[in-house]
């Protein structure tokens, strides 16, 4: 026992360096997109957003891949400029928001992929099913705001899903062949990240 415990004491020592190079930052809801892309009757595209969504990072400087980040959409938060089609897109023909009132996303892996640039990897859960997606990231430096005594960052990430993996297999066959609305959906999110003291204060 007695050579076990300076055996421990070495290890949370080593530990130590990188507790300290993680901090927490929290989206600044004022700046942030979630925006989606999706086919229309084969011809064109409808673009849409969700506009209430919330993410905490724990980001470790040093070593980035000790990152974490997690977030959470209010999925009847949904806006495509239509108010009858964003009517359908709650219902239960897509995302049943009485049922499943959130989208979330929990990183499992955080990979260095150039120069501020990440894979992240992690389970993606919509209408109650949850799927691995990566997200393509690429980062800002972190500045001083010029609104509080906090540092901030930005987050632009990219991905593209196939919604029926999800369950949101909802479609009618057109007449001249093909589908009323894409199988495929780009999505891009535009994130803006504060540290978490006086993050609230910081909002313009």
């Amino acid at each position: 026992m007695k050579k076990l415990i300076p055996s421990l004491l070495a290890l949370t020592l080593l530990a130590l360096p990188s507790l300290a190079s993680a901090s927490t930052w929290q989206v600044d809801a004022a700046h942030a997109t979630v925006g989606f892309e999706v086919s229309h009757l084969m011809i064109s595209k409808v673009r849409g957003s969700f506009d209430e969504v919330q993410a905490t990072l724990e980001l470790d400087e040093k070593n980035l891949a000790n990152s974490k980040v997690k977030a959470t959409i209010a999925a009847s938060s949904i806006d495509t400029g239509n108010e009858k089609r964003d009517g359908h897109l709650k219902s239960g023909d897509f995302f049943d928001v009485a049922a499943h009132p959130a989208l979330t996303f929990e990183s499992t892996k955080v990979k260095k992929a150039g120069k501020n640039k990440l894979k992240v990897t992690g389970n993606l859960t919509i209408k109650g099913v949850s799927k691995p997606v990566t997200l393509d990231v690429t980062y800002t430096d972190a500045v001083k705001s010029p609104f509080a005594p906090i540092r901030i960052r930005g987050f632009t990430a990219t991905t593209t899903i196939d919604r029926t993996d999800w369950g949101l297999t909802w479609n009618k066959a057109l007449e001249t062949g093909g589908v009323l609305v894409g199988e495929e959906i780009a999505i891009t999110l535009s994130l803006e990240f504060q540290e978490e003291a006086e993050a609230k204060t910081a909002s313009r």
